[in-house]
Formats: C-alpha cells, sequence, structure tokens
C-alpha cells in the first residue's frame, strides 16, 4: 500500500463520524460516560475470568450495527495493534503453570486463561474506543472531556495532536512525492535520503508550527477551543445512558452467561 493509500485511510474513521444515524446523533458526553463506565467495567472483571466477558460483546455489536460502521475496518484497525496485547500475556503460561482441570482428562494450565482473558479485555476495549471515534469524532470527543470538566489546557493539546497530525501527513506526503519523481528505479531510497527526508519535515515542521501559532494569536486564541456547537441531552440520550448502565451492572454483578449455558443445555 503506498503512502497516499495510507494518508487517506487516516481519515477514513474521522468521516465515519459524521453519518446521520441514532447513535451518531447521541449526545458526545452520553456516548463518552457511557464507554467509559463499559470499560471500567470491562477491566474490574478477575484475570481468570473468560466466560462472563462474551455478554459485553452486546454493546460494541449494537453501536457497530445501528452506527452502520464496516465491521472488517474495525477488525483490521483492532489487529494492527493486537500484537502489544500478545506480547503481554504470551508469557502467561509459563509465569502460572498452575494446572487446571477444564475437562475430565483434559489439564491447561492458568496461565492460558488469564492469556485469553487479556486478550477478550483487549477486543472489548479497543473496539469500544474505535467505535465511540467512529460515532462522536476525535474533536467531539474532546469538547465532551471539556463539558465534563476536564482542564482546557488538555484538551486544546488533544485536539492540536489531531489536527495537525493530518496537516504533518501532508507535508510528509508532498516530500515523498518529490522525492518519487526524482528518483529512478531504486535511487534514492537509502538510509542518507531517508535521513535527508526526516531533518527536511522537522525544519518545514517548525515553520509551519510559528506561523499557525501567530495566525492563532491574531484571531484571538486564549488557550481554549470553542465547539462549534451547543450540544444538550435529550430523552433519547437518557433512555440510551439508563440502558446501558442496566446492562453493565446486569452483566457486571449477575452470572448472565451461566444463566444462558444452562439454559441453552435444557434445551438440548
Amino acid at each position: 500500500m503506498t503512502f497516499d493509500e495510507e494518508y487517506y485511510n487516516i481519515g477514513y474513521l474521522d468521516r465515519l463520524s459524521y453519518q446521520d444515524t441514532f447513535v451518531h446523533n447521541l449526545d458526545p458526553r452520553v456516548k463518552l460516560i457511557t464507554t467509559m463506565l463499559f470499560l471500567f467495567a470491562v477491566v474490574s472483571f478477575p484475570k481468570y475470568e473468560i466466560v462472563a466477558l462474551f455478554p459485553f460483546f452486546l454493546f460494541p455489536v449494537l453501536l457497530l450495527t445501528i452506527g452502520e460502521i464496516p465491521l472488517l475496518f474495525i477488525l483490521k484497525k483492532v489487529a494492527l495493534v493486537s500484537p502489544f496485547a500478545v506480547f503481554i500475556g504470551i508469557f502467561n503460561p509459563l509465569l502460572d503453570p498452575v494446572q487446571v482441570t477444564v475437562l475430565p482428562g483434559l489439564t491447561l494450565s492458568a496461565g492460558w486463561f488469564s492469556f485469553c482473558s487479556i486478550l477478550l479485555k483487549f477486543l472489548l476495549t479497543v473496539s469500544t474506543a474505535l467505535l465511540l471515534i467512529a460515532t462522536t469524532s476525535f474533536p467531539g470527543v474532546c469538547h465532551a472531556l471539556r463539558q465534563i470538566g476536564v482542564p482546557s489546557l488538555f484538551v486544546s493539546q488533544l485536539l492540536f495532536l489531531y489536527r495537525y497530525l493530518f496537516v504533518l501527513a501532508e507535508e510528509s506526503m508532498r516530500i515523498i512525492r518529490a522525492r518519487d519523481m526524482r528518483s529512478y528505479g531504486r535511487r534514492g531510497t537509502g538510509v542518507k535520503v531517508f535521513v535527508r527526508i526526516v531533518g527536511m519535515l522537522f525544519l518545514r515542521t517548525i515553520e509551519r508550527a510559528e506561523r499557525v501559532y501567530y495566525a492563532m494569536l491574531s484571531r484571538g486564541f486564549q488557550g481554549d477551543m470553542p465547539a462549534l456547537r451547543n450540544f444538550r441531552i435529550t430523552a433519547a440520550d437518557l433512555a440510551f445512558t439508563a440502558s446501558v448502565m442496566g446492562c453493565l451492572y446486569l452483566f457486571r454483578f449477575y452470572p448472565v452467561s451461566e444463566k444462558l449455558g444452562l439454559f441453552a443445555q435444557g434445551l438440548f
């Protein structure tokens, strides 16, 4: 995949956030708070818990379906950062060798259960965080953080980081295109050329940052980024929050998976 394709792929998640669905029209504060509660509920389970985590997939699946977000796109993003979770838990079977009987005649080390629990928690949390951005937009999340009391300096830094990430990518794309036009075959692709490109990008970044800063000061910037629209809590937001909180409480403190298993066992 070329650099241009990778660049346009970065903004696809942001473009998804401007769709017109029920989830997209919810108040950003509601989606942020419910997502945070979901993350806290998932990570609060013990390290050996696996089966009890499965009901929590209902929340990201509903966001994915109602928000009309492509499943394959989210899975690719999750798979991109999955090596971090694998690296964290891959040694658990060796560090926790206590044998646990799974089935008659089948025993596994307890480390395998903690490893699977880490992977499930990683899949739930990362996919839900991506769906929050895909249904709210990163600026919307930042403004929601500001409205619930997060310091404006921290929120402004997040907004600048997100906004000028695309500016930096555009500058990099121009440099790489110029390099490609001046290189023939494999010429101009060595380490020396790469170091020069990085240095040139650094200098251009400093110059652009100074121009942007002076332009913002001339327009009255005082350290806070105002929102373009005023958000207000509606009845749909309250109903969504109550439903999510009720399900999270049920999944966390009630053995839903065990009850469903016994129900299925009774049917078959």
